[in-house]
């Protein structure tokens, strides 16, 4: 049984501070990446102890360099660096029996911390079909497409509820709740690892009762981007629509295609 674990970081307990933890030259960024290592672990421990006999860790966060290597668990293989042509999914297959998202925040707009949908600088909303999503929606359509489905989400409260109002198979395990954008109640490392370890495994042990989730084709995505000289830099991929001054859209026949469409505006407004 292989199990894909996408890692970011602004979810992971203790992490609060943009910039002071999620960025090299933090402050207390060395500090955030042991967290998320140690997080890292938890879930790779539990996938083990479920019965796994692979389990492939994707770091997701900035630069995608951000995980211990040398304090990973041997038994697992970590995928690291910048850019990925899956990005937060790098790794995903139909060979993966199931997904799970450690250290995930709430989408851009809602009380999560640190909350953002992919780029804080760039991006408002995106939309998949009409159905505005976060990073959990965007990244569960793209193991969707593999059909694969996403069993558990780790994070702040707030990315819980939005992840359960998406997928309501999926278990969670809620190591922090948001105060404000940057202030949060938070485990300690210690239970903050064992609720994920235990939730791990009982999410790979109720792994019958889920299910892909699979949005209709063909594929919409819209963005709307923070202002309107973001949008017109994104219209210039080949097939996209500028809805209005500020939002841009791209539809294509499967999820993947779109997919990279929506990482081609992306990096084009920016």
């Amino acid at each position: 049984m292989k199990i894909f674990i996408s890692c970011d970081i602004e979810g992971i307990s203790g992490v609060v501070a943009s910039g002071v933890h999620t960025s090299p030259d933090g402050t207390d960024y060395e500090r955030a990446r042991s967290l998320m290592t140690g997080e890292a672990n938890a879930a790779i421990e539990g996938a083990l102890n479920a019965g796994a006999t692979c389990v492939v860790v994707n770091d997701s966060h900035g630069p995608m360099t951000n995980l211990l290597i040398e304090k990973i668990n041997p038994l697992a293989t970590l995928i690291t660096g910048s850019p990925k042509p899956l990005a937060m999914m790098q790794g995903i297959g139909k060979d993966c029996a199931a997904a799970i998202f450690l250290g995930y925040h709430a989408r851009m707009g809602t009380p999560g911390v640190l909350s953002h949908t992919i780029s804080g600088a760039s991006v408002a909303n995106v939309w998949v079909n009409d159905m505005i999503v976060g990073e959990t929606g965007i990244n569960a359509g793209l193991a969707g497409y593999f059909g694969v489905p996403v069993v558990l989400v780790c994070g702040d409260d707030i990315v819980s509820r939005e992840a359960k109002e998406l997928l309501p198979h999926v278990r969670t395990a809620t190591v922090k709740t948001a105060i404000t954008r940057q202030s949060a109640l938070c485990l300690p490392p210690e239970r903050a690892q064992a609720l994920i370890r235990q939730e791990t495994e009982q999410a790979l042990a109720s792994l019958d009762s889920a299910r892909p989730w699979i949005p209709d084709s063909p594929v919409t995505f819209k963005i709307e981007f923070k202002d309107s000289g973001l949008a017109e830099n994104a219209s210039r991929m080949p097939y996209s629509k500028l809805l209005d001054a500020k939002t841009v859209a791209f539809s294509a026949d499967d999820y993947l295609t779109a997919f990279q469409g929506l990482q081609a505006m992306i990096a084009l407004a920016r």
